[in-house]
């Protein structure tokens, strides 16, 4: 890549179009970041998920610069250890190959933000969800914030208005909620995660919430990190079974179940179940607005070398 390309890669915006001007190097970027989170998925199909879930923490602080992605140092506090993340969010070192992939095709030009980003649509189609055009032309953050990881991502016990807020401080509408939540299509959580909802409440199946007990004794400390499916029936697979399992009062978390409680997002629930393409289309709008939370561009942020550490 000569400077000149280099130069029209700077532009300060995000856009589908933002490396079209290099289209062999655009054409082997996304090569590269789709071949690795490929390779990953069929190593262990959990790992979709698990990138697409640090996309969403990613961007739910501090926007989408890949602030999460940053190692805590002695001098430097990130937002892995944070009470969200920490034993939550997994796949690093998958993009850590990512990042030497991409650099052996266009080294010192694609941000770790981009990086994520690609590689969570790719996660979302190759366990058979939607695609589309990822915007790109984000830079990395120099910062991190760790009260922001604590306080920005709804946690497992939100109610409906809590997480409609939460979402709407990132800009994101509650139709936008309800369909990002369909990610929990895909996935597991943690005992420590549903625990409270699967001995307390009472908007949940009684078989279910038995099954789910089984394998998450009710003592705190105890089976904490014991795994179960988000979505009862295929946890591999990205379809629109997630809210199936909602109407049955077989949502995992707490949170979950809130989408269909008899409140104000029920009929939109419902709607995914009669029309998964519906589902996929609002998914896909969803995305896109959060690809968009607060992006570095310009000269803010850098390119790192090192997904994990700031240059």
């Amino acid at each position: 890549m000569n400077k000149t390309e280099k130069l029209k890669l700077s532009a300060p915006k995000t856009s589908v179009r933002f490396h079209s001007r290099s289209t062999p190097v655009i054409a082997g970027i996304v090569t590269a970041v789709r071949s690795v989170t490929k390779a990953a998925i069929a190593r262990e199909q959990r790992m979709g998920a698990s990138i697409l879930r640090l996309f969403f923490h990613d961007c739910f602080v501090q926007g989408c610069d890949a602030s999460l992605l940053l190692d805590d140092t002695s001098s430097f506090q990130g937002e892995k250890m944070a009470t969200p993340n920490n034993g939550s969010v997994r796949g690093f070192e998958v993009i850590d190959d990512i990042k030497t992939a991409v650099e052996k095709v266009c080294p010192g030009v694609v941000s770790c933000a981009d990086i994520l980003s690609i590689a969570a649509r790719d996660s979302v189609g190759i366990l058979g969800g939607p695609n589309w055009d990822v915007k790109l032309g984000r830079r990395d953050s120099t910062t991190a914030s760790f009260s922001g990881a604590n306080n920005n991502i709804p946690p497992p016990t939100s109610g409906l208005s809590n997480l409609t807020s939460l979402f709407a401080a990132q800009g994101l509408s509650q139709k936008d909620m309800v369909a990002l939540s369909g990610a929990h299509t895909i996935g597991l959580a943690r005992c420590t995660n549903f625990r409270a909802h699967v001995y307390n409440d009472t908007n949940i199946d009684g078989a279910f919430a038995r099954t789910r007990q089984s394998a998450c004794p009710r003592t705190s400390g105890s089976g904490d990190n014991n795994l179960a499916p988000l979505d009862l029936q295929t946890p591999t697979v990205f379809e629109n079974n997630y809210y199936k399992n909602l109407v049955c009062k077989k949502g995992l978390l707490h949170s979950d179940q809130e989408l269909f409680n008899g409140g104000s997002t029920d009929a939109q629930v419902q709607s995914y179940i009669s029309s998964q393409s519906a589902f996929f289309a609002d998914f896909v709008t969803g995305m896109i607005k959060m690809g968009d939370i607060t992006p570095l561009t310009g000269s803010n942020g850098e390119i790192r070398k090192n997904c994990r550490r700031i240059n």
